[in-house]
């Protein structure tokens, strides 16, 4: 009985010990794979790793390897949208700062672009804060446009970061202080040199902490000043006075329509309402334009001239050419007829009626509302200065430029096609061209003779390289700075 025991006993045991065997190996197994898994997990996550690094570290890694994709196949199945460029910011100026400057600009877009050009000059050269400046709303146009509506404000103040600090707006602390009237206001002395604003501005900056300068327009003189004050205005005018890129893409598309049909000529017709009140001149108006014009004049209390002799000064070649006179010069200046010519102005005072000589001797006249669809133009309606911007770029990039009358356009534009290259602008000489048109219109001259003298007196009038006619004491009839920054040009006597 016992003997029998011990047997069963015995074979329960090697029965267990069987069991034990197998459930060891089972879980030898199993160890096994779960190691084989995780080490292909692991492999397969460095793959994807380098694969990633291979976009970082370019073609070193990975060369050769056997895959069961290519790096073309992956591209092609998911498009993703190219980095855009990383902006290179220049370093920050440190400097003590010495104030606040807040200012206001008055005029239309070129008047303004050109104060801002100085008053970032001279914040620089006083070491202080500059706020962006606030745009005219109250002039003759009422643009509400702020700033940021026309300039790409984020470029302005980045890109002149190693010159001068801007801000958007005042500190917190000062902007309640200004809201409160705690701040000096004054308009500064027009053409002053920078002295005046380092022994004038300066002190009352320091005293007050913010200053308001009111007044911007021509407001720094042309010429008397430092090299390095001339060439900040030229960088902000050629660089850090960037248009939207809403206004830039649109001024590209309006000169690709162009260029798609050839060359093109811009004119710079100033013949709207508010310059021939301004100036007084009503030469081919009839007395009820007249009447109107001068009324408009008296109606705005800062044009300050009120009596105005019209023939005097057209005489004198201080009125913008009529769109007749206009029309006779280009054809005797032997422009081709069939070239396409970009009308850059407002409403044109007398409407077609007014245009209608020019445009039978060029028939190919053109404006941004007829190359545009209405859609395209929509958000610049009512926005003169806007529309200005638009008319800028496409005169930037024209075979020629004409203005008719030697205003804020005219000038900064042919400065910066002279930064662009001595691009062809022709000055015209209005003085001399007003008395060849009454003398060919009386018989006095033939057309051979009115065409000859015509292209002989502007044969060098083309913004070509010269230097500025300084006037000493007598800013205004000497050249413009802006017209010819000849401080930031290449000049033909001068080596790279």
């Amino acid at each position: 009985m016992c003997r029998v025991e011990e047997l069963e006993w015995e074979m329960g045991a090697k029965s267990r010990i069987e069991k034990l065997k197998n459930v060891m190996v089972c879980r030898s197994r199993m160890k096994v794979w779960m190691m084989r898994g995780m080490t292909s997990v692991l492999v397969w996550t460095c793959v994807v790793q380098l694969m990633a690094l291979e976009e970082t570290w370019g073609p070193r890694l990975l060369k050769g390897w056997p895959s069961c994709f290519s790096h073309s196949d992956l591209s092609s199945s998911l498009q993703l949208p190219p980095a855009p460029p990383k902006l290179v910011l220049p370093p920050k100026r440190v400097y003590k700062n010495n104030g606040y400057l807040m200012i206001s600009c008055n005029g239309g877009l070129n008047q303004m672009r050109a104060a801002i050009c100085d008053m970032v000059a001279i914040a620089r050269f006083l070491n202080v804060t500059l706020i962006v400046p606030e745009l005219d709303k109250a002039s003759f146009w009422a643009d509400p446009s702020e700033f940021q509506d026309i300039f790409d404000i984020d470029h302005f103040i980045a890109s002149l970061r190693d010159e001068v600090r801007i801000l958007k707006e005042l500190p917190p602390r000062l902007k309640t202080r200004v809201e409160l009237g705690m701040f000096y206001s004054l308009p500064p002395v027009s053409w002053s040199n920078i002295s005046y604003y380092l022994h004038q501005i300066l002190p009352l900056v320091q005293k007050h902490k913010v200053v308001h300068l009111n007044k911007t327009d021509a407001r720094l003189a042309n010429n008397g000043l430092p090299l390095e004050i001339q060439k900040l205005r030229c960088r902000v005018n050629f660089n850090a006075l960037r248009f939207t890129s809403q206004i830039e893409e649109l001024g590209r598309r309006v000169v690709r329509i162009l260029r798609e049909k050839g060359p093109f000529l811009v004119l710079h017709l100033r013949y709207e309402m508010d310059m021939l009140a301004f100036s007084g001149c009503t030469h081919g108006c009839n007395d009820k334009e007249a009447e109107e014009l001068t009324r408009m004049r008296y109606a705005y209390p800062w044009w300050k001239e009120k009596i105005i002799d019209s023939k005097v000064k057209r005489r004198e070649g201080l009125c913008p050419l009529t769109p007749e006179e206009t029309g006779l010069i280009l054809s005797a200046l032997g422009i081709d007829r069939n070239v396409q010519i970009y009308i850059a102005a407002g409403q044109i005072y007398g409407g077609e009626r007014r245009m209608a000589t020019l445009a039978a001797a060029f028939p190919n006249l053109v404006r941004k509302e007829t190359l545009l669809e209405p859609s395209d133009l929509r958000f610049f309606q009512n926005h003169t200065s806007q529309m200005a911007a638009l008319d800028y770029l496409v005169s930037l990039e024209s075979d020629i430029f004409v203005p008719t009358y030697d205003g804020n356009m005219a000038k900064v534009v042919e400065g910066h096609r002279r930064f662009l290259g001595f691009k062809k602008t022709i000055q015209l000489d209005r003085r001399l061209l007003v008395n060849l048109v009454d003398e060919y219109k009386n018989g006095s001259l033939s057309w051979d003779e009115f065409s000859s003298t015509v292209k002989e007196a502007h044969a060098y009038r083309v913004g070509s390289p010269s230097r500025r006619v300084v006037i000493p004491d007598r800013p205004k009839e000497e050249d413009y700075f802006y017209s010819n920054p000849h401080e930031c040009l290449q000049l033909l006597d001068e080596p790279l």
